[in-house]
């Protein structure tokens, strides 16, 4: 059975992943025959919201591969011990985690840095030529990697132009799509969906994720 790695950025859209993203991902991929192997890094979360009132929690602080396992029902590895050998593709739900915990592209936008684990193994999944999935804000992360690395590769963030923009700085290319659709680079085994950087809902989120995950799993 192919495994298929899941990159979580915590637990909660504000400040860690997006969970109706990540638990459609994981749905997805079951759907298509494949495991799924999740996994974050063990660092504390850049802040804690309060989703309830949508403040931040002032004093408290989480770890994200602790709040990622609540997802996982507890099975996920530390991304430090992952290596591109032991998957056959990465994908990355989205949420406020890939952009202040995977990455600090909320706070610095185009010039942001990317998790150097998390940085490591998009690298090592590209350089084997594995699929690489990417979902909502999380693409702008990847972008920060190909970009440093001088890739040229297609990415979707959906329509907004701000974060389109941010992501060409970046080195790579945005194209515009809906929700319910993905994009696809096909040289360098790249898919992803704006999910809920458009969505209205969650059968929306679910329509481009679904077909974002069978699209990927086909590369394989």
């Amino acid at each position: 059975m192919a495994k298929v790695g899941v990159v979580l950025s915590g637990c909660g859209v504000y400040d860690g992943s997006e969970i109706h993203e990540a638990v459609i991902t994981l749905l997805a991929l079951d759907r298509q025959g494949v495991e799924a192997i999740c996994m974050a890094p063990d660092i504390d979360q850049m802040h804690v919201v309060n989703h309830l009132t949508g403040e931040e929690a002032a004093g408290e602080s989480r770890n994200v591969l602790v709040e990622s396992a609540r997802i996982a029902r507890g099975d996920i590895k530390d991304i430090a011990t992952v290596k591109a050998a032991d998957i056959d593709a990465l994908i990355f739900p989205g949420g406020f985690g890939a952009a202040k915990n995977l990455c600090d592209f909320a706070v610095k936008g185009a010039d942001c840095e990317v998790n150097p684990e998390v940085a490591r193994l998009i690298r090592e999944i590209v350089a084997a030529k594995k699929p690489l999935g990417a979902i909502c804000i999380a693409p702008a992360m990847v972008a920060r990697v190909l970009g440093d690395d001088q890739l040229s590769a297609r990415l979707t963030i959906g329509n907004d132009a701000d974060t389109a923009a941010a992501v060409n700085t970046m080195g790579v290319t945005h194209v515009d799509c809906p929700c319910s659709n993905f994009v696809i680079d096909r040289e360098n085994k790249i898919v992803s969906t704006p999910a809920y950087m458009l969505a209205g809902g969650i059968a929306e989120v679910a329509e481009g994720i679904e077909k974002t995950v069978k699209a990927l799993v086909e590369l394989l």
